[in-house]
């Protein structure tokens, strides 16, 4: 057995450049996993300051634009639109929550209404006592959870004070990785192993895929989110904003996030119009949207960026949803990428051409 770990050992690790590389990833990961809650400013500016390099290097590349003054418009862009998301959409965001909340009781009870009336017209399916215990057991979670959401409220000043921070240092820290970008580079460089070259490669062949997934994930959040929006205004769906921003953050977890989100979708659709021709029309046009959201606009977006199995990409949202939350599901396809370049690039591989 040891003999067997000693030949394993060799044979991945004798190279210099392959020590480098798993030193670099296993830094990476160690930050990331025990210390992500004291860095996470840090690495929301690292990302966002990545986003901005792109057009900033097209200011400078093509139009010939000085860098500081290229990152003055485009860095002033991105706070300004950050405003006006913040102090244009959020109030109505926040708005249409409370009321959906305020709605819920409603709902709930119309809903067990309706399911009471089941065993009238399908007794032989339907148990008239099983849907009453399950109502109740419902009811008695839903006084649990108001309980939770009070003592949230509580939690949840402490966090505004945290974002607020955020607030602050996020921009701050990316105006200056922007402006001194080459020295703070040159910084990090000293602490890296010197047999790096191989993960340069790694590297080299992940930033336009990481870049093009980023930029693609963006903007399908915002096309899916704003069709959907127009689509529930049309038909004068209640909760448009909020419903629509929850379809338009459900693309982050491919094929489960899509399922998920349809159901308040259709609760609130029922609910308002009943079994009436509308609600039909609004599922419908939704599902119509998803479908050229999956078989249209994807393919459009990465067919550059992602070039993973489905059942890689569900894996992946998986293990790095539940390693790192929020930020692990939307990086859950670079992060795979990352993963399949590392062992396509391993020393061992390449000689097997792998």
């Amino acid at each position: 057995m040891v003999e067997l770990l000693k030949s394993w050992y060799q044979r991945n690790f004798s190279d210099p450049q392959a020590m480098g590389l798993a030193a670099i990833l296993l830094f990476g990961f160690i930050a990331i996993y025990f210390f992500s809650g004291l860095i996470a400013p840090l690495l929301i500016a690292i990302v966002l300051a990545y986003l901005l390099e792109i057009p900033i290097h097209f200011l400078i590349a093509r139009l010939k634009f000085p860098r500081m003054l290229a990152i003055t418009l485009i860095f002033g862009g991105f706070i300004g639109l950050v405003a006006i998301m913040v102090f244009g959409l959020l109030p109505n965001l926040v708005g249409q929550t409370i009321n959906l909340l305020s709605d819920l009781p409603n709902m709930f009870n119309k809903l067990h209404e309706w399911v009471a009336t089941l065993p009238e017209h399908y007794p032989e399916l339907v148990d008239y006592q099983l849907i009453d215990s399950f109502f109740s057991s419902a009811r008695e979670k839903t006084l649990a959870y108001g309980e939770s959401a009070v003592k949230f409220s509580l939690i949840s000043i402490v966090n505004l004070v945290t974002i607020g921070i955020y607030a602050f240092l996020v921009p701050l820290m990316m105006f200056f990785m922007l402006k001194d970008k080459q020295a703070l580079l040159a910084s990090v460089a000293k602490f890296l192993p010197k047999n790096r070259l191989l993960a340069g490669q790694v590297w080299s062949e992940m930033q336009q895929q990481i870049a093009n997934y980023i930029r693609g994930k963006l903007l399908e959040i915002a096309i899916v989110a704003v069709v959907t929006y127009i689509i529930f205004l049309f038909f004068r769906l209640n909760y448009p904003l909020l419903l629509a921003v929850a379809v338009g953050i459900s693309v982050l977890i491919p094929y489960v996030g899509a399922v998920i989100v349809t159901i308040p979708v259709a609760l609130v659709a029922f609910f308002q119009f009943g079994n009436h021709a509308t609600f039909w029309y609004i599922m419908t046009a939704y599902i119509i949207s998803q479908l050229l959201d999956g078989n249209l606009l994807v393919p459009f977006l990465f067919s550059e960026a992602v070039n993973l199995h489905p059942l890689t990409i569900i894996v992946a949202v998986l293990i790095f949803g539940g390693l790192w939350g929020f930020w692990g599901v939307f990086f859950a396809i670079p992060l795979a990428t990352l993963v399949k370049a590392v062992i396509n690039a391993w020393p061992d591989n390449i000689e097997k051409g792998i």
